[in-house]
C-alpha cells in the first residue's frame, strides 16, 4: 500500500456536514503510516462534539478496505481544531448523566409525509409539557430538514461536550425549559445533507447515547417523515413508550398516515400508537374567529382515528399566528391564553 492509494480512497468519503469529501475538506492530517497491511492516520474534526466522528471513521475504514486492500488493518485517530470538553468543567458544571432507558415516557412524533406540521406539533407539545412542570428533552431526528433550532430561536447555538463519569458527552441546548439536540446544530444550514441511511442512523444514535440528557420525565423525538432506516434504528436503540401520528385531513396525507400507524403497530416494531393529531383541520381567519373553512377536507384525521381504533388527540386549526410564532422562534404554546396555545395544552393533557 502507498499513501497515494489511501488519499484516493478517502476522496470517496464525504463529510455529512458539508457534503465535501475528506480530502477537499482538508480533514486528513499529514501523518499516514504504513507497515505491511497496517495503516494509520489522523482525521481532523472541527470540534470534539461533532456527531459524525464515529460514522466518518467507520466509512473511512470501509473505503480503504474497498478501494485499496480488503486485508488492510486500519487505525484512525480523531483530532480536533477546537477542544470544548473543558469549557463546562471550568464553569463548575456538575450535572449528572442518566440513561434515557430510565426516562419513563419516550414518545415519537411521526408523519407519513412532510409538510403536515409535525415539527410544529413536536415543539409546542414539548413547551406545553415544560410549562406543566415536566423535565423535557426533544431530539430533532429529521436529518434532511431539521427545523427545531429555528423554532426555538437557537440556530446559532453550538453544543459543547462535558466529561461525565469519565465519558465525553454532548451537552444539549436548553431553551424555554426544553433540552434539545438537532443535526441542525452541527451542519451548515445553507448546505444540503446528502448521505446514506447508515450514516444518518449512526449520527442519530450518537445524539441519543452520547449526550448528557440528565433526568427527564418526557423525551420527545421529532422523526423524519415516512419510513426509513432511521425509524428502525431508533426502535432498536431505545424503548419507545408510544408514537403520535400527525396528519392533515386531506386524502393524500391520510394514505401516508395510515402507513405510519401500520409501521408502529407491526409485530416487528410493536410500539403503541398513543393517538392521531389532525393539523390544519380548518382555516379560521383572525378577523372572523367563529368561522371555519375546511380547505384540506373535513374530519379526515378524526375519521381515520375511528377507523383504526386509535384516539384522536386533537384537531388544530390552520391559523396564521401558529405559523408566525414558529418562524419567530417562540412557538405558540408560549402565549398563555391564546386559543391555539390552549389546544396544545389540551392535547398534552390527553397524552
Amino acid at each position: 500500500m502507498y499513501p497515494k492509494q489511501i488519499i484516493e480512497a478517502l476522496s470517496h468519503v464525504r463529510y455529512p456536514g458539508t457534503g465535501k469529501n475528506l480530502i477537499e475538506s482538508g480533514m486528513l492530517e499529514d501523518d499516514i503510516r504504513i507497515s505491511g497491511y497496517a495503516v494509520s492516520f489522523s482525521l481532523i474534526f472541527e470540534k470534539d462534539t461533532d456527531p459524525f466522528i464515529k460514522s466518518v471513521i467507520k466509512a473511512s475504514q470501509t473505503a480503504i478496505k474497498t478501494y485499496v486492500d480488503e486485508s488492510a488493518e486500519v487505525t484512525i485517530h480523531a483530532k480536533y481544531r477546537k477542544e470544548t470538553r473543558n469549557e463546562k468543567q471550568e464553569t463548575g458544571n456538575s450535572s449528572s448523566s442518566t440513561s434515557l432507558h430510565q426516562t419513563p415516557h419516550i414518545i415519537a412524533i411521526h408523519s407519513g409525509k412532510g409538510g403536515v406540521g409535525k415539527s410544529t406539533v413536536a415543539a409546542n407539545l414539548a413547551i406545553a409539557l415544560a410549562q406543566a412542570g415536566k423535565r423535557v428533552g426533544l431530539l430533532d431526528a429529521d436529518i434532511h430538514g431539521p427545523s427545531i433550532p429555528k423554532m426555538f430561536h437557537v440556530e446559532d447555538a453550538r453544543p459543547v461536550s462535558t466529561e461525565v463519569n469519565g465519558r465525553d458527552l454532548i451537552e444539549p441546548i436548553e431553551q424555554y425549559g426544553v433540552k434539545m439536540l438537532s443535526i441542525g446544530f452541527f451542519v451548515d444550514s445553507s448546505s444540503a445533507v446528502v448521505w446514506r441511511g447508515g450514516m444518518a442512523s449512526n449520527a442519530i444514535k450518537q445524539l441519543i447515547e452520547d449526550a448528557n440528557w440528565g433526568e427527564l420525565d418526557y423525551f420527545l423525538i421529532d422523526l423524519p417523515p415516512g419510513t426509513s432506516d432511521i425509524h428502525l434504528t431508533l426502535v432498536s436503540a431505545i424503548q419507545l413508550t408510544g408514537a403520535i401520528v400527525v396528519t392533515t385531513p386531506q386524502p393524500v396525507a391520510l394514505v401516508d398516515a395510515r402507513k405510519g400507524v401500520d409501521m408502529f403497530t407491526n409485530e416487528k416494531i410493536n410500539v403503541p400508537v398513543l393517538g392521531i393529531i389532525e393539523n390544519m383541520a380548518w382555516f379560521t381567519p383572525a378577523e372572523l374567529p367563529e368561522n371555519k373553512y375546511y380547505i384540506f377536507g373535513h374530519d379526515g384525521g378524526k375519521n381515520l382515528a375511528e377507523e383504526l381504533n386509535v384516539p384522536l388527540l386533537g384537531q388544530i386549526p390552520l391559523v396564521q399566528s401558529i405559523r408566525e410564532a414558529g418562524d419567530e422562534g417562540e412557538p405558540i404554546a408560549m402565549r398563555i391564553g391564546h386559543p391555539a396555545a390552549d389546544i396544545f395544552r389540551q392535547i398534552t393533557n390527553k397524552i
